[in-house]
């Protein structure tokens, strides 16, 4: 059987996946593949290339509690002026995320890391997904990882590309190309009704979108015919933490750790009683089809 990690995009929210993956690792659960979107692209890289266990998620914790707004979108009033007048495509420079990217890897290329990883970019041209399996490390997560907008795209071999959650923000279906037949989705975010709109534009623009993408997401989970057992770990919901907002990272690991952990356990239970993985999928199905449209648990999909 081969297991895939999907670690959706989010921003600052990425730091929910930490917990996350602490709760996997716990119970010896290890990707054969990694496939990463955005936020998910930079915890994938350094996952990817480093041991499959506790400490791995937890120093991948540190590097989140250290982050600030400041460090990934550093403010440049000459860069912010120009994307305002049209004269350039994004309003902050690259060079903070750059560095954080560069700063926590120890290899040059994507097909170098210990466990596959693939990112999802968007062709700003075509409008279509892009799946990076090979190639420059650094500039294909950053491509991932480039909000249109807000960071500058990304030539990468002769395509310019943008933020893979555009066009595919939780990248299940690349997963079971693949070849996995077991996937853990690791999301940022619920479709959750919320007490007070976003504040700010990024605010604004990342949740108009994850609205959007989330839709793909279920609609993925509901085609599936059985062949494949997958699971999506619960994020906070309503989650009341702006993407923008890297100052809750303790918050959010403790809280994705926690449910992800409640979940686990709630499978292994249903594996102990001998339901098997199309049972199961079916079961899924059926829970979230029951779902307040409102407010969908992923994890109870």
């Amino acid at each position: 059987m081969s297991t895939a990690f999907v670690l959706s995009g989010g921003a600052s929210l990425g730091s929910i996946q930490v917990g996350m993956l602490e709760a996997l690792y716990e119970r010896g659960i290890e990707p054969d593949v990694i496939v990463g979107t955005s936020a998910g692209a930079l915890n994938g890289a350094f996952i990817a290339e480093r041991p499959q266990t506790v400490a791995t998620a937890r120093e991948l914790g540190e590097v989140w509690r250290g982050l600030s707004r400041g460090q990934v979108f550093p403010v440049n009033p000459l860069t912010g002026a120009l994307g305002f007048l049209g004269a350039r495509r994004n309003l902050v420079p690259d060079s903070g995320l750059r560095r954080l990217i560069e700063r926590h890897t120890g290899i040059e290329r994507l097909e170098q890391t210990l466990v596959p990883l693939h990112v999802i970019a968007t062709d700003v041209l075509s409008g279509e997904e892009v799946r990076l399996s090979e190639g420059p490390l650094v500039d294909a997560v950053m491509a991932s990882a480039a909000i249109p907008g807000v960071l500058p795209t990304v030539d990468y071999s002769g395509r310019l590309l943008m933020d893979g959650g555009v066009a595919n923000n939780s990248p299940l279906s690349h997963a079971l190309e693949l070849g996995a037949d077991r996937v853990y989705i690791l999301p940022t975010g619920a479709t959750c009704e919320l007490d007070a709109p976003p504040r700010g534009a990024l605010a604004m623009f990342l949740y108009a979108t994850h609205l959007l993408l989330g839709r793909r997401l279920a609609d993925e989970i509901a085609t599936l015919d059985g062949s494949a057992d997958v699971v999506v770990l619960p994020p906070p919901c309503p989650l009341r933490v702006q993407p923008t907002d890297f100052s809750h990272a303790d918050e959010l690991i403790e809280t994705g750790r926690r449910d992800a952990r409640q979940v686990l356990e709630r499978i292994e239970m249903g594996r102990a009683a001998t339901v098997g993985p199309r049972q199961r999928t079916r079961t899924r199905r059926r829970r979230q089809s029951r779902s307040r449209p409102a407010c969908v648990q992923p994890g109870e999909a």
